[in-house]
């Protein structure tokens, strides 16, 4: 059954990739995108490809004008895929940085998951919410810890999310894609030059590159992830938390699993 599926942050990476595949696949697809350059980039880009299934909207989820019209949509799955992220040690990371972060990863999407909620509800019909989570939400990474940390936020959300609507008919579930090369990664830890200064902090930038650089260096091609996700979003049974490649899945459970031995002396 074809359904009609609203993609936030689908300007970029994930989002855009995601919104292409699932529109070929016969699905009824809004693609929500930031800025006004991204939409008419990608209506162009729907109509050479004879995709008009694909609808593209602007919809910045901070913004109330945005959201109050995209609460109008009718849809059957809201997939949060907006996301911003900051780079930095989190023992000095600008507060205001960490603050944005939530506001866009957390704090508005679950904002815009709570309209469509009360919708399905309303009208006593099934619905699903998905959250474009990270493998960063389950295991903290050191030198991008705010954006781990509103990862986390998430993953909390959606876990009383899927057992306070189970009797509702709606489902929720994660994404939790690993390092893939969407430019995403790189912009975030980029972002860290922008503040850092050796001169004026004690965390210096070469002891981050070499937090960040392994992430860096081994990012994995993102048609993978994208593929995976076109797989999963459109069906309303599967798995809860959905971690790839694979290889990450393994990691994860290991972090997690070290973490009930670690010691402070």
């Amino acid at each position: 059954m074809k359904k009609r599926i609203l993609i936030t942050g689908a300007g970029s990476g994930f989002g855009e990739g995601v919104a292409f595949g699932l529109a070929k696949e016969g699905h009824e697809v809004i693609a929500g995108v930031y800025i006004w350059p991204q939409l008419t980039k990608m209506r162009k880009e729907a109509e050479s490809r004879g995709l008009t299934n694909l609808r593209v909207e602007k919809l910045n989820i901070l913004d109330p004008f945005d959201v109050a019209m995209a609460a109008e949509w009718d849809i059957d799955i809201l997939v949060n895929n907006a996301a911003i992220g900051f780079g930095g040690p989190v023992c000095e990371i600008p507060l205001d940085l960490v603050r944005r972060t939530f506001e866009t990863n957390v704090f508005a999407g679950l904002n815009l998951s709570q309209k469509f909620i009360r919708r399905f509800v309303d009208e006593k019909r099934s619905g699903k919410i998905v959250f474009v989570s990270s493998i960063a939400g389950l295991a903290p990474v050191p030198g991008l810890g705010a954006y781990s940390a509103s990862k986390h936020a998430l993953e909390a959300i959606a876990e009383a999310l899927q057992t306070e609507l189970k009797s509702y008919g709606i489902q929720v579930q994660t994404i939790n894609p690993g390092a893939y090369l969407t430019g995403f990664n790189d912009t975030m830890a980029e972002t860290s030059e922008h503040w850092m200064d050796d001169e004026k902090n004690f965390f210096k930038k070469d002891d981050l590159d070499k937090l960040v650089q392994p992430i860096l260096s081994n990012q994995n091609d993102p048609q993978e992830a994208i593929d995976a996700m076109i797989s999963i979003i459109p069906e309303f049974s599967g798995n809860f938390r959905n971690v790839f490649p694979k290889s990450a899945e393994a990691l994860v459970k290991e972090v997690q699993e070290e973490a009930w031995d670690y010691k402070v002396s």
